[in-house]
């Protein structure tokens, strides 16, 4: 359980590069992980989820996919 760490959107940002626009659009198209709820007015990623997402970006580019 210590890879459960829970980000915030800020964080979320600064690792992908993305605005929230894009995060969210991604993750309405099924693109990129689904977000916590966490309490009512409170919601967050956990850390493991977006690097997984970022190194199977990082395989598909050395796989030559787009």
């Amino acid at each position: 359980m210590s890879n459960c760490k829970v980000i915030k959107l800020a964080q979320v940002k600064e690792l992908t590069t993305f605005s929230s626009a894009t995060i969210y659009r991604l993750i309405k198209k099924g693109e990129f992980p689904r977000q916590l709820k966490l309490s009512e007015r409170s919601a967050g990623w956990l850390l493991e989820d977006i690097y997984n997402w970022i190194e199977e970006k990082k395989n598909a580019r050395d796989r030559g996919e787009s």
